[in-house]
């Protein structure tokens, strides 16, 4: 005897779908319970309607809320997502929350080190300040002292210093030994008037 190809398939199927789990199968009996549920509010409407005439409302639940597919869109969206998505989710927040925690710790302590540097560095260039304006003061009057100075017969003592007579120094790109050589000269054989 043969056996029926629509059975077998049907027997198939079946197995298949025992194998899946009950996700899909409750998924399928939530389908069907809605649909049975929808058909009797709509019996419900039709009868309060017709016995207390159309312009009555319906009781409103006491211990539920007043929209009746509000309790089955929650449930359906708790039961929606799967556990492993869930667990996944709660330790992606953690775990970002824990990074912003520490991103929060870090901007502090560089703030913190940021202010420190600063205000070490701004210690450092006052006293580097004070350190120059003494040492220009100092130079200043030392040039200011020797500027003034009137010995006489110190002329070319003063005009010595100022004058560089080193021929080797690379400082200078002109040619003064010209100069040089008429300052020498004066400086033996002074001009007379």
């Amino acid at each position: 005897m043969a056996e029926d190809p629509l059975s077998d398939f049907l027997s198939r199927e079946q197995e298949h779908m025992n194998e899946l789990g009950d996700d899909f199968v409750s998924g399928q009996n939530q389908d069907q319970e809605e649909q049975n549920h929808e058909q009797n509010n709509e019996f419900v409407e039709e009868d309060w309607n017709g016995i207390g005439g159309g312009d009555q409302q319906p009781p409103a639940e006491e211990n539920g809320p007043q929209d009746t597919y509000s309790a089955i869109r929650s449930a359906d969206t708790e039961q929606g997502e799967p556990e492993k998505i869930r667990q996944w989710r709660i330790e992606f927040e953690a775990k970002i929350a824990e990074k912003d925690e520490a991103e929060a710790k870090a901007i502090n302590e560089w703030r913190e080190s940021a202010k420190h540097e600063l205000e070490t560095w701004a210690k450092n260039h006052e006293e580097q300040m004070a350190k120059n304006k003494t040492g220009n003061r100092e130079t200043q009057e030392a040039f200011i002292r020797e500027r003034d100075e009137s010995l006489p017969g110190g002329e070319w003592e003063r005009v010595a210093r100022l004058c560089d007579f080193n021929p080797k120094t690379g400082k200078q790109t002109k040619d003064v030994s010209r100069m040089r050589s008429i300052l020498f000269r004066l400086k033996t054989e002074p001009l007379v008037r």
